[in-house]
């Protein structure tokens, strides 16, 4: 699933459960690798790759999937790998373009331009600092 991640839903919501298609539990398929940047409840189930990052709507790697694509996860040797040629890669790239902005102004609008990718800990970037003793020791 893509654009569900900080910016682009915004807010960095629950959204990576994704329920099986029905076509599919109609075969008897009960599980499948559900790849999304966005967050799952802890109480969900099934296999499941979240918080990709950079999120899609940045240009993360998510971007530049597209239906039929084959992605190869390896879970021992932690690795994930869009099997897709360099070449083609190549041309999604240069035709991806950023979606425009969704907020003028106010919070969403100062959340959007100062929210960090989920790697760097989805936080405020003008919050970041190396300032010792603003954090209390647990």
């Amino acid at each position: 699933m893509q654009c569900g991640g900080p910016i682009g839903a915004p807010g960095f919501p629950e959204w990576g459960m994704l329920p099986l298609p029905e076509k599919l539990l109609k075969q008897g398929v009960r599980d499948m690798v559900r790849i999304s940047d966005a967050r799952m409840s802890g109480t969900s189930y099934g296999t499941c790759v979240l918080h990709v990052s950079p999120e899609s709507h940045e240009g993360g790697p998510l971007a530049l999937v597209e239906d039929g694509d084959y992605i190869e996860l390896d879970v021992t040797n932690r690795s994930i790998e869009l099997l897709v040629d360099e070449m083609e890669l190549a041309r999604r790239k240069a035709k991806w373009q950023k979606p425009a902005p969704k907020w003028e102004r106010g919070y969403l609008k100062m959340f959007s331009e100062h929210v960090t990718q989920a790697h760097e800990g989805c936080d405020f970037d003008f919050l970041h600092g190396n300032t010792p003793g603003l954090e209390p020791e647990i």
